[in-house]
């Protein structure tokens, strides 16, 4: 207990240092003094200002947001399958929103931010269930080898329809272009109000169903003994890791690997107590999607790089260290 609660104010002062940094580094560099007074006393005709409140803010919102939404959804997917490989990304849950989005708006002209997150919810949903239909039709298909597999086939697939789908469809194309590589952007966090309660909601029903994931991390039978009802409990976090999801991809489109890293890390910090690891995933989520935005926007500055090019190549080599511990 007392390594959890030494960290907690740790991680929570390392978010408020990197939100700091987040606001004032750039094309143009603000001193942490006028970023503090813009957040505490905003003057509108200050042009540093404007740029900390109205083109880095709503960026570094989106980032938290999507940190927090993909940690969480992977930690609780580990949790439940007992499997350290799963991530909304790796199972098919990301390409599976990024189809039913792409084919709502870009083919039934449902474009608009309030629909997005819906059909990234049906598409995750949909698409999770076909990986866990794929795997159970295997004998020990729960293993984490079979789970991956059946993930990277049902992924190639939808990834596959989505080219597709953009092909045949060029205002899709122009549409989904930049959102598709996974990219928080200002355009992006403008569709932060529209998937806002799903990510509440998602992260309601993780924090108040964490006692029972831990007992569900241990196995269906333990678990079971300790009077949890498994079925039920595994709708619901199946539901919050839908909602999760859909609302990290309707921001910033299919962001690779921080579902699957960021556990990793609670778990070195806090345990395998999941009523820690899921507060401690969102912050560091957070924490590490903040940084992987600035590395995007200023690496090759006055150029941005799409930020899931960045989460991608710093959670490939993490994945395959994992790959070699479990397989």
């Amino acid at each position: 207990m007392s390594k959890t609660v030494f960290s907690l104010p740790i991680a929570l002062a390392i978010l408020g240092f990197s939100v700091l940094v987040h606001l004032g580094i750039g094309s143009k560099h603000i001193p942490l003094s006028d970023v503090v007074s813009a957040l505490m006393a905003f003057d509108p005709e200050n042009f540093d200002h404007i740029i900390v409140r109205q083109m880095r803010a709503p960026r570094m919102f989106a980032a938290i947001a999507v940190g927090a939404a993909l940690s969480v959804a992977g930690a609780l997917m580990q949790g439940v399958t007992r499997n350290p490989l799963a991530d909304p990304g790796l199972l098919a849950l990301m390409n599976g929103a990024s189809f039913a989005v792409v084919v709502g708006a870009g083919w039934f002209n449902l474009a608009s931010d309030v629909w997005i997150p819906a059909f990234a919810a049906i598409g995750a949903l949909l698409a999770a269930c076909l990986v866990f239909a794929i795997a159970m039709a295997v004998p020990n298909g729960g293993g984490p080898t079979v789970l991956l597999l059946a993930g990277a086939a049902v992924s190639a697939l939808l990834g596959a329809l989505v080219s597709a789908a953009n092909l045949l469809n060029e205002e899709s194309f122009n549409i989904f272009r930049i959102w598709l590589s996974g990219a928080i952007t200002n355009t992006a966090a403008q569709k932060l109000p529209y998937a806002l309660p799903w990510l509440v909601v998602g992260l309601a029903i993780a924090l108040l169903s964490a006692r029972k994931v831990t007992a569900l991390s241990m196995g269906h039978e333990a678990a079971t003994g300790l009077g949890v009802n498994t079925k039920r409990l595994s709708f619901q976090l199946l539901i919050s890791v839908v909602v999760l999801t859909a609302a990290a991809v309707s921001i910033a489109g299919p962001l690779g690997f921080v579902g699957l890293v960021v556990p990793h890390a609670a778990r070195l910090m806090v345990g395998s107590d999941y009523r820690f690891i899921i507060p401690f995933s969102a912050v560091l989520g957070a924490i590490f999607l903040i940084a992987v935005d600035l590395v995007a926007r200023t690496i090759f500055a006055p150029a941005e790089i799409a930020t899931g090019v960045v989460t991608s190549f710093l959670g490939a080599p993490l994945f395959l260290l994992l790959v070699r511990r479990v397989l």
